[in-house]
């Protein structure tokens, strides 16, 4: 595969007592180094705000956290399962090699 496989995930900050939490993009930055430890450069990812200017187009009824890859919803509310990406982008890349 020539193009990097893309992987984008959608969350948004959280108001609360103690001021603003952005645990989103820390699970979103975990996850990145997850994937390239296992992937390397085969593997981009990509983390946006909700209300980011740049925010892919969000499906009706989804929830965030939102976890797409190659443009395709994987998963929507819940949680970011680093094994669940890693299954559809090895899925990727064996289709590629065929």
């Amino acid at each position: 595969m020539s193009e990097p496989i893309l992987v984008q995930i959608v969350g948004a900050s959280i108001a609360c007592k103690e001021g603003v939490k952005d645990t989103w993009r820390e699970i979103a930055e975990w996850t990145g180094g997850q994937l390239h430890q296992h992937f390397g450069e085969s593997v981009v990812l990509q983390y946006f705000d909700l209300f980011d200017p740049a925010c892919p187009t969000i499906p009706p009824g989804a929830q965030l956290p939102i976890v797409l890859v190659e443009h395709e919803v994987l998963s929507s509310g819940g949680k970011i399962s680093v094994p669940k990406i890693k299954r559809k982008i090895e899925m990727i890349l064996k289709m590629d090699t065929l």
